[in-house]
């Protein structure tokens, strides 16, 4: 829990973000029928899909009718590749971001003046959020590209009355000597790179007495990896949750002062937890896929997009801080980055949580899978201080995950740093 007291509590759409959830479901429901119509009319794909199924907008009457609808997913958007969801005239698109780390075709988000503001709003929420007041001085580090980082903070530090750096990554030193120049409040970014201006400024005896708050998300998050950024930079962090299909980071919501689950802006996204496998629903509390429906995007609205991320519902009741949309838990892994070595299901963020508790690791890392003849195998690769044993660390993996994962011990700085996200994880095969 944050140290914030209930008058220290600011938002952006009061009103909105504190509605009685009877409320938010009338407006979630009323919102879900016009999207539905919506796509129906304006996208033969989606006409097609839902007149093979039966499906007319009319037989929306319920929330729970959102459970008729077909799903999307990646391979569903890269199939129809760039275009094929596309719901208004191309003359009224604004802009485009595509999806990072893509193999293929790439998952292109597209938007309208709407969609925007959309962002925008949603994003000026986080800001306000976290505390984040008019005037306040930004530092965004995420690339200003097509990856969406740069542009989301950018559109909602501009819609909230921020005073912003526009930095992009690296040139770390630069960063930091710029942030004191400038008196830096906030910065954003993606994990990785929070954590190399922590070692920088470790390595160089600097400090950046301004910064008050980070605003990090695009990489799996561990709570002990948090603490780390919390404590090395002297600042409140907060996890930001948003992906390219739902319109970039910041969409789907961002924890609070109080740290207990990620607020979903619900009357914009109807957010779903479902069993991977069969993709029936969970009861809340339970873990599962979670999956968006976009309630007020024009350009190319997802409707039941499978997202691939672990999570559940852990509260729908009205949080600490007085707002009143659910909160998910924290993102566990995508169900595609969890490993199966020996028989042992785990996921990297597992790793990582217990890496970070260990006194002398360091923050980088890297888990190397080999597979030869269909039989994998992993080892780590750990940075850490002089004087720490790898037997302790397999140790300690041991206790928590219930597997022996071979520890290889770097000297701080000695693994690869690569700008971007980080490469938790590498594949070796062997014929």
């Amino acid at each position: 829990m944050g140290n914030h007291l209930k008058s220290d509590i600011i938002y952006w759409e009061k009103e909105l973000e504190t509605l009685p959830r009877e409320k938010i479901e009338q407006i979630q429901l009323k919102r879900l029928k016009d999207i539905v119509r919506y796509v129906y009319n304006s996208n033969p794909l989606y006409k097609k899909e839902l007149d093979l199924r039966g499906i007319k907008p009319e037989d929306i009457r319920k929330l729970d009718d959102v459970r008729i609808l077909p799903f999307m997913d990646k391979k569903t958007l890269r199939d129809n590749y760039p275009f094929g969801y596309l719901c208004v005239d191309k003359k009224k698109i604004r802009e485009i971001h595509m999806s990072s780390g893509f193999t293929g075709k790439p998952v292109m988000m597209v938007y309208s003046d709407e969609d925007i503001d959309q962002w925008a709003t949603c994003m000026a929420r986080c800001y306000r959020m976290a505390g984040i007041k008019e005037g306040a001085v930004i530092q965004i580090t995420p690339s200003f590209g097509l990856f969406n980082g740069g542009f989301g903070f950018y559109h909602g530090a501009r819609k909230a009355g921020l005073f912003v750096i526009p930095t992009g990554p690296g040139n770390t030193l630069r960063q930091i000597k710029l942030a004191n120049d400038l008196k830096t409040e906030v910065i954003t970014g993606v994990v990785s790179y929070g954590i190399r201006i922590m070692e920088v400024m470790k390595e160089n005896n600097l400090t950046i007495p301004s910064l008050k708050v980070g605003l990090f998300g695009a990489e799996v998050f561990s709570q002990e990896m948090k603490k780390r950024l919390r404590s090395g930079l002297g600042i409140e962090v907060f996890d930001i949750y948003g992906m390219t299909e739902t319109g970039g980071v910041g969409t789907t919501g961002m924890d609070c002062p109080f740290h207990e689950g990620i607020h979903v802006w619900e009357d914009h996204y109807l957010v779903e937890v479902v069993n991977p496998q069969t993709g029936e629903p969970v009861s809340d509390g339970e873990e599962g896929e979670l999956v968006f429906t976009s309630l007020t995007r024009k350009a190319f609205p997802v409707i039941r997009f499978r997202s691939g991320d672990l999570s559940r519902i852990k509260s729908r009741e009205k949080c600490e801080c007085g707002r009143t949309h659910l909160r998910i838990d924290y993102i566990k892994g995508r169900i595609d980055d969890m490993l199966i070595v020996k028989g042992v299901n785990f996921f990297p963020s597992q790793v990582e949580e217990v890496l970070m508790s260990i006194p002398g690791v360091r923050e980088h890392y890297q888990i190397v899978v080999e597979e030869q003849n269909g039989i994998k195998k992993a080892t780590l690769n750990v940075e850490a201080e002089e004087g720490l044993d790898a037997s302790y660390i397999e140790k300690k993996i041991e206790e928590a995950l219930g597997i022996t994962l071979k520890s290889r011990l770097f000297k701080p700085g000695q693994l690869e740093r690569k700008p971007g996200k980080a490469e938790r994880v590498v594949y070796l095969k062997k014929d």
